[in-house]
């Protein structure tokens, strides 16, 4: 059984990203079902307002400040927060499985000498430890894990757990202002690289593959995702030719993403792309090769010529929603 079980918040641009309040509302279940408590921490951020993480049940938050730390750094991120993990005793670590998440994971899990999972997409209690289930080869297996160990790293595939927010709880928050800081290497700034949704964290994306023919043919891949209040993802033949930036690619060599709907235009489906979006919620196809294998995980098919069909399905969603 788990004796205290710690969620470990990410933010950015001082706001708690969603992937983290999906983070608490899996903690919070662990807790119901071991019958322990669950706290979180943050590091870094100029966040003044915690109230809202009461309704997703998180009744204590630890937040080490330093204006040095507003922006990720490895070692002081890993040494902070193992720290904090030994001092409290804390045995079940949560955390989503972003990029910061991906990095930082297996680090702590170095420092504390815990077993690690990552990327878990499900996961069920039986006889007292839980069982995790994660994607392998590619996304065509499901692997469900035991970790041995008490000390665990969980990191949740973000996108995939829903947050629950219908708690009332209040938010106690601790801060530690650190003063000491290893300024070896530091970041000076993060830029953006464009004002669009990131594809990694979006609820709903329209990709665009080699059949869309030019990078110039890519304003009817942003257009219907700008209707769709959607990010905008490629496929790896499309970034690779220059059309898209690499922050867009979906796939095993890219970002892998599970949101609400994902529209795959022009894409054939292969196993690389498919690695990184199979689990996504409702599959969209439209190709105009009947026999494309992205039709045999899709939800929804399409055979038509992505060039006629797109401004109109464009203009019907406008309808709709004027």
């Amino acid at each position: 059984m788990a004796n205290k079980i710690l969620v470990v918040l990410e933010q950015r641009n001082n706001q708690i990203k969603k992937s983290s309040l999906e983070a608490i509302s899996v903690a919070k279940d662990f807790s119901e079902k071991t019958n322990t408590t669950f706290e979180a921490v943050l590091v870094g951020g100029e966040i003044n307002d915690f109230s809202s993480l009461g309704k997703f049940g998180l009744k204590k938050v630890t937040h080490f400040t330093n204006t040095e730390l507003n922006f990720y750094s490895s070692k002081n991120y890993t040494k902070i927060i193992s720290n904090f993990i030994k001092e409290n005793y804390f045995d079940k670590i949560i955390i989503s499985s972003t990029s910061f998440g991906r990095d930082l994971a297996p680090r702590i899990a170095i420092k504390i000498d815990a077993g690690i999972v990552v990327d878990v997409i499900e996961y069920s209690f039986d006889n007292g430890e839980f069982i995790y289930t994660r994607p392998i080869f590619a996304g065509k297996a499901l692997l469900e894990t035991r970790i041995i160990k008490n000390l665990q790293v969980i990191a949740l595939r973000p996108n995939v757990f829903k947050p629950s927010d219908n708690c009332s709880d209040n938010t106690e928050v601790i801060i530690n202002q650190i003063s000491e800081i290893d300024s070896s290497v530091k970041t000076i700034e993060v830029k953006q690289a464009s004002g669009k949704i990131d594809v990694a964290e979006a609820d709903i994306i329209v990709s665009g593959g080699r059949g869309m023919k030019a990078a110039e043919n890519f304003n009817l891949i942003e257009n219907l995702a700008d209707v769709l209040g959607a990010a905008t993802g490629a496929s790896r033949a499309v970034v690779d030719a220059g059309w898209r930036p690499h922050s867009e690619q979906v796939g095993q060599t890219g970002k892998t993403v599970s949101p609400n709907l994902y529209v795959a235009v022009g894409i054939s489906g292969a196993i690389q792309h498919l690695a990184g979006m199979r689990s996504s919620k409702c599959i969209v196809a439209i190709n105009k090769d009947k026999d494309a294998p992205i039709f045999q995980i899709a939800d929804y098919g399409l055979v038509a010529d992505a060039f006629e069909i797109l401004p109109i399905l464009i203009e019907e969603i406008k309808k709709l929603k004027s």
